[in-house]
């Protein structure tokens, strides 16, 4: 473990960047106190906001620049204009040169994949990286992977993805071999898109030591918490993803208006507040945030970029974790345990095509 964990902060990404990025920082700081921030972004902006917070600003070295990536460019556009002047690009690069263990940013998402992936580069056997989280489940937490990072992906993308997924939540949830399901639209073996089924047939096939493949589950079944492991290709991902999200906060508003709809309800409400609370807090999407990019030489966090300051700190938190544990380490060691599991499973393919 590190004495001190080092993390590069994006601080003009998101939809509010310094105002949100500032506050969070100070909040996870509050809660690990061995960490050291490089803020990157336009100092006329972070200055006044770390003004607010002395203890942050005693942990933290501002890098300036005043170019930030736009929401609405292009991967291909922001690597041109962006590429070592932006925000984002220098924080990426602070992990590049060992300045930082981890880069958080909460700017655009196929800005930073590509930025990633350019400068940081993949690991041996990974063709294309993946956005991994940890999804509330009723049996606790599953991660989900991708859920967003690139559109697509042939057997050996879907492949790779489940031994990078079981190689995180081994280490996280302390199993051994985790279970790993793929999201398809039936868990019958003939249905879903041909990658799918032959993604199948090989992990049934392979029987890796770093996973246990349970075959297809469905959307309903990652709430369930039916799989450790959930791979799906990143467009599904995404909107099952934003799904969720919607889904928990509709149910909360209609659940709050008819609380407030009559006295009675109200006095309900009063006895029992407790398991509201508790559920709030299980639900609540602040606490999911933070997406790590799998795959690439470097530790990349990708926050939602509409985040508040609490949920940017927890994007904070789960970069901590990945560093203060060696995670990355550990997830090269089992990918590369017994001659390398991906390699076999390049041949695999190749033999089950």
């Amino acid at each position: 473990m590190p004495s001190k964990v080092r993390i590069a902060l994006d601080a003009m990404g998101g939809d509010d960047g310094a105002a949100v990025v500032i506050p969070g920082a100070a909040i996870s700081l509050a809660r690990h106190r061995d960490t050291e921030f490089l803020l990157v972004g336009d100092r006329a902006k972070i200055e006044p906001e770390l003004e607010r917070h002395p203890q942050l600003r005693a942990a933290s070295k501002i890098v300036h620049t005043d170019v930030a990536v736009s929401g609405s460019d292009k991967p291909s556009q922001a690597l041109r204009r962006g590429r070592k002047t932006s925000s984002m690009w220098l924080a990426i690069d602070a992990v590049k040169k060992g300045e930082a263990d981890v880069a958080v940013s909460a700017g655009n998402t196929g800005a930073l994949m590509a930025m990633s992936r350019f400068h940081l580069r993949t690991l041996p056997s990974i063709d294309r990286p993946a956005i991994s989280a940890i999804w509330p489940t009723k049996r606790g937490s599953s991660v989900v992977l991708d859920l967003g990072a690139t559109l697509g992906g042939d057997a050996h993308h879907l492949v790779s993805m489940a031994v990078m997924g079981a190689a995180k939540a081994s280490v996280l949830f302390n199993k051994k071999r985790p279970t790993v399901g793929l999201l398809n639209i039936g868990t019958e073996e003939v249905k879903g898109h041909e990658e799918i089924r032959e993604a199948s047939e090989i992990l049934r096939a392979r029987n890796l030591p770093e996973l246990d493949y349970i075959g297809f589950v469905e959307g309903d079944d990652i709430g369930k918490g039916a799989a450790d492991v959930v791979v799906t290709e990143g467009f599904s991902g995404n909107i099952a993803l934003k799904t969720a999200e919607g889904t928990a906060r509709q149910m909360a508003e209609l659940l709050r208006n008819e609380l407030q709809r009559s006295w009675l309800s109200r006095l309900g409400y009063l006895f029992a507040r407790p398991a509201f609370q508790a559920l709030r807090d299980k639900m609540d999407p602040n606490k999911s945030n933070g997406g790590v990019l799998l795959g690439l030489n470097g530790i990349v966090v990708k926050s939602h970029g509409g985040t508040s300051a609490e949920g940017f700190a927890y994007a904070i938190d789960v970069g901590y974790e990945m560093a203060h544990y060696d995670l990355l380490n550990k997830i090269n060691q089992m990918l590369n345990r017994e001659g390398g599991a991906l390699s076999s499973v390049q041949a695999a393919q190749e033999a089950v095509s």
